[in-house]
Protein backbone atom coordinates (compact mmCIF):
# COMPACT_ATOMS: atom_id res chain seq x y z
CA UNK A 1 0.00 0.00 0.00
CA UNK A 2 1.17 3.25 -0.77
CA UNK A 3 1.23 6.52 1.21
CA UNK A 4 1.59 10.35 0.67
CA UNK A 5 2.84 11.79 3.72
CA UNK A 6 3.64 15.54 4.48
CA UNK A 7 6.04 16.68 6.67
CA UNK A 8 7.42 20.45 7.14
CA UNK A 9 5.90 21.13 3.72
CA UNK A 10 7.53 18.40 2.40
CA UNK A 11 5.50 15.58 0.22
CA UNK A 12 6.85 12.11 0.48
CA UNK A 13 5.51 9.06 -0.65
CA UNK A 14 6.00 5.68 1.23
CA UNK A 15 4.96 2.19 0.62
CA UNK A 16 4.35 -0.02 3.37
CA UNK A 17 3.12 -3.28 3.76
CA UNK A 18 0.86 -4.44 6.20
CA UNK A 19 1.94 -7.72 8.37
CA UNK A 20 -0.93 -9.78 9.26
CA UNK A 21 -0.02 -12.38 12.66
CA UNK A 22 -2.10 -15.43 13.71
CA UNK A 23 -3.88 -14.19 17.15
CA UNK A 24 -5.88 -17.55 17.34
CA UNK A 25 -3.65 -18.52 20.15
CA UNK A 26 -3.55 -15.58 21.96
CA UNK A 27 -6.28 -15.02 25.03
CA UNK A 28 -8.44 -11.75 23.62
CA UNK A 29 -7.12 -8.64 24.89
CA UNK A 30 -9.88 -5.86 25.89
CA UNK A 31 -9.15 -2.09 25.53
CA UNK A 32 -9.80 0.05 28.79
CA UNK A 33 -13.27 0.73 29.23
CA UNK A 34 -14.54 -2.71 28.73
CA UNK A 35 -17.57 -3.63 30.50
CA UNK A 36 -17.01 -6.21 33.54
CA UNK A 37 -18.86 -9.23 34.52
CA UNK A 38 -19.63 -8.57 38.34
CA UNK A 39 -18.59 -11.62 39.25
CA UNK A 40 -15.34 -12.28 37.98
CA UNK A 41 -11.68 -11.26 39.72
CA UNK A 42 -12.12 -7.93 38.71
CA UNK A 43 -15.56 -7.29 40.19
CA UNK A 44 -18.04 -4.28 40.37
CA UNK A 45 -16.81 -1.39 43.27
CA UNK A 46 -18.05 -1.94 46.56
CA UNK A 47 -20.84 -0.56 48.02
CA UNK A 48 -20.42 2.81 48.97
CA UNK A 49 -19.07 3.98 45.84
CA UNK A 50 -20.06 5.17 42.62
CA UNK A 51 -23.61 7.80 43.14
CA UNK A 52 -23.01 7.41 47.21
CA UNK A 53 -25.17 4.19 47.31
CA UNK A 54 -24.83 0.53 46.92
CA UNK A 55 -24.65 -0.68 43.41
CA UNK A 56 -27.91 -2.05 42.35
CA UNK A 57 -28.50 -5.76 43.36
CA UNK A 58 -29.72 -8.34 40.14
CA UNK A 59 -30.75 -11.90 40.30
CA UNK A 60 -28.02 -13.33 39.19
CA UNK A 61 -24.68 -11.09 39.97
CA UNK A 62 -22.59 -13.90 36.94
CA UNK A 63 -25.09 -12.35 34.18
CA UNK A 64 -24.42 -8.83 35.16
CA UNK A 65 -22.31 -6.40 32.80
CA UNK A 66 -21.62 -3.62 35.09
CA UNK A 67 -20.46 0.43 33.83
CA UNK A 68 -16.05 0.62 34.62
CA UNK A 69 -16.35 4.45 34.53
CA UNK A 70 -18.88 6.90 35.68
CA UNK A 71 -20.07 8.74 32.65
CA UNK A 72 -23.24 9.80 30.18
CA UNK A 73 -24.35 6.80 27.54
CA UNK A 74 -24.29 8.65 24.14
CA UNK A 75 -24.91 5.58 22.33
CA UNK A 76 -26.28 1.63 22.84
CA UNK A 77 -25.21 -0.47 19.89
CA UNK A 78 -26.64 -3.33 21.34
CA UNK A 79 -29.96 -4.34 21.85
CA UNK A 80 -32.06 -7.25 24.09
CA UNK A 81 -32.16 -11.08 21.87
CA UNK A 82 -28.74 -9.82 20.18
CA UNK A 83 -26.35 -13.27 20.29
CA UNK A 84 -22.79 -11.03 20.83
CA UNK A 85 -19.03 -12.29 21.17
CA UNK A 86 -16.94 -11.77 23.66
CA UNK A 87 -15.47 -7.93 22.61
CA UNK A 88 -18.25 -7.06 20.77
CA UNK A 89 -19.31 -3.41 20.97
CA UNK A 90 -22.55 -2.98 23.58
CA UNK A 91 -22.25 0.97 24.16
CA UNK A 92 -20.47 4.21 23.89
CA UNK A 93 -19.92 6.10 27.60
CA UNK A 94 -18.82 9.97 27.45
CA UNK A 95 -16.50 10.44 30.61
CA UNK A 96 -14.66 13.36 30.87
CA UNK A 97 -15.29 14.75 27.67
CA UNK A 98 -13.56 11.20 26.20
CA UNK A 99 -16.02 8.54 24.36
CA UNK A 100 -15.31 4.96 25.99
CA UNK A 101 -16.15 1.84 24.19
CA UNK A 102 -17.61 -0.73 26.21
CA UNK A 103 -16.90 -3.94 24.78
CA UNK A 104 -18.74 -7.32 25.97
CA UNK A 105 -16.73 -9.17 28.65
CA UNK A 106 -18.28 -12.73 27.38
CA UNK A 107 -20.25 -13.99 24.36
CA UNK A 108 -23.67 -15.04 25.00
CA UNK A 109 -27.20 -13.79 24.38
CA UNK A 110 -28.46 -10.02 25.83
CA UNK A 111 -31.61 -10.84 28.11
CA UNK A 112 -31.35 -6.95 28.56
CA UNK A 113 -30.03 -3.29 28.31
CA UNK A 114 -30.51 -1.70 31.78
CA UNK A 115 -29.53 2.25 30.11
CA UNK A 116 -30.92 4.10 27.51
CA UNK A 117 -28.95 7.21 25.59
CA UNK A 118 -28.41 10.08 27.50
CA UNK A 119 -28.28 8.27 30.61
CA UNK A 120 -25.79 8.77 33.59
CA UNK A 121 -24.34 6.12 34.79
CA UNK A 122 -21.77 5.55 37.57
CA UNK A 123 -18.96 3.20 38.21
CA UNK A 124 -20.81 -0.15 39.31
CA UNK A 125 -24.18 0.45 37.50
CA UNK A 126 -25.60 -2.59 35.91
CA UNK A 127 -25.39 -2.35 32.01
CA UNK A 128 -26.04 -5.27 30.85
CA UNK A 129 -27.45 -8.80 31.71
CA UNK A 130 -27.02 -11.56 29.99
CA UNK A 131 -29.27 -14.25 29.41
Amino acid sequence: MKLRITLDERTFEVEVEVAQEDHANLPPAYPVGTARLSGSAAAAPAAGQGAGSAPVAVADESKACRSPVSGVVVKVIAAAGDKINAGDSILVLEAMKMETNITAPQSGVIASIKVAQGARVQTGDVLVEFE
